[in-house]
C-alpha cells in the first residue's frame, strides 16, 4: 500500500529593523527543510536583502541539518531574510502503542546499541543548554512511566498530560525562561512544551531531540485563511529501539504527521534557531516573522 503524501509551499519571512546602522553582520540560517525518510525538499530558495557580501547555502551543521551562512559588510538599518521551499511530506507509520516493549526493556536495548546507532542517539541522552535535569521534572515525568508499561503508551500519555496541564500563552515566557519557571507557572509556548517533554524523557534515560518546523493551520469554519497566519513550530522526537525515531507534539496533543513540516533537529532550540548571528552596531531592534504553509495541488 502506497503511503499518503502531501506537498506544501512554505514561505518564511524574517524582517529586522534596527535603531542604528549595523556596520558588520555574520548570520546563520536554519531555514531549508531537511531530507529524511518521511520528507523530501524538492527545492528551496533563500533571498537576503541587502545583498550579502558573502553567502554559502551548501553547508551542513553537526546534526546534518542544511544551514546557510551569509555576511553583510555594508552599513544597513534593515534586514529581510525570505525562505521559500517546496516540500513533500510522507505519512508516518507508528505501531500500536500497547504492542511496543516495556520502557524498562527499552532502556536495556539502548545500553546494547553499537556503531552508528550509538552515534545517532548519544547527543540526545544528556543535558543541553536549554534542557537540564531537575527533581521536579523527574517527578512530573514519573507519573507517566509506570513499571512494566509499554514505551509508546508512556510517551503518548506524557504528550497528552503536557497539553492538558499547561496553557499556551505567548506572553508568559521568553527564550531565556528556565524550565523550572515553565513547570511552576504551567504556561508557555510550543518551544517550552517541547523542551519540557525532552527533559522528562531524558530524565528516565531515553534519548529525545528537539525538532523545529512548521504546522499547517486550519482557519475557523467559514473563515478564510489569513496570509502569514501560520507560524514556526516546535516538537520533539524520541528514539524507540526496534521502531526508530517517533515524533510527539505536546502543544497539540498529537503525533506529527502530514500537517507537520520539519526544518531541523538538535539537542534544543539553541542548536536550530531559524536565524542567528553576530552584528556590530544596530542598537535596539524590532523583529517581524510571517509564515505561510500552503498545500500544493498534485
Amino acid at each position: 500500500m502506497t503511503a499518503e503524501t502531501r506537498t506544501y509551499r512554505v514561505k518564511h519571512v524574517t524582517s529586522y529593523a534596527y535603531a542604528e546602522p549595523v556596520l558588520l553582520a555574520h548570520h546563520q540560517a536554519h531555514l531549508i527543510p531537511r531530507e529524511f525518510a518521511n520528507q523530501n525538499c524538492q527545492r528551496s530558495l533563500l533571498r537576503v536583502t541587502p545583498i550579502p557580501a558573502e553567502m554559502d547555502e551548501r553547508g551542513r551543521d553537526y546534526f546534518g541539518n542544511p544551514v546557510a551562512f551569509f555576511a553583510l559588510r555594508d552599513a544597513h538599518s534593515t534586514l529581510s531574510v525570505q525562505a521559500i521551499s517546496k516540500v513533500e511530506v510522507r505519512d508516518r507509520c507508528v505501531p500500536d502503542a500497547e504492542s511496543t516493549m516495556r520502557w524498562t526493556e527499552d532502556l536495556d536495548m539502548l545500553s546494547s546499541l553499537s556503531g552508528e546507532q550509538v552515534v545517532d542517539v548519544a547527543d540526545f541522552l544528556f543535558d543541553s543548554p536549554f534542557v537540564g535535569a531537575a527533581d521536579a521534572i523527574s517527578d512530573y515525568a514519573g507519573q507517566s512511566f509506570a513499571p512494566g508499561r509499554p514505551i509508546l503508551a508512556c510517551l503518548i500519555e506524557l504528550n497528552q498530560r503536557i497539553h492538558d496541564d499547561f496553557i499556551y500563552d505567548s506572553a508568559a515566557t521568553t527564550v531565556a525562561t528556565p524550565l523550572s519557571e515553565v513547570l511552576e507557572q504551567k504556561r508557555g509556548v510550543c518551544q517550552d512544551f517541547a523542551h519540557l517533554a525532552i527533559a522528562c524523557v531524558r530524565s528516565v534515560g531515553l534519548p529525545a531531540r528537539y525538532v523545529s518546523g512548521y504546522l499547517l493551520t486550519q482557519p475557523p469554519p467559514g473563515k478564510q485563511k489569513l496570509r502569514g497566519a501560520d507560524a514556526s513550530h516546535a516538537w520533539l522526537s524520541v528514539y524507540v529501539p526496534q521502531v526508530g525515531w517517533v515524533d510527539f507534539d505536546p502543544t497539540n496533543a498529537c503525533l506529527p504527521n502530514l500537517d507537520h513540516v520539519t526544518l531541523s533537529w538538535g539537542r534544543d532550540y539553541g542548536d536550530v534557531s531559524p536565524l542567528s548571528g553576530v552584528v556590530l552596531g544596530g542598537g535596539d531592534h524590532s523583529l517581524k516573522v510571517a509564515v505561510d504553509v500552503e498545500p500544493v495541488s498534485a
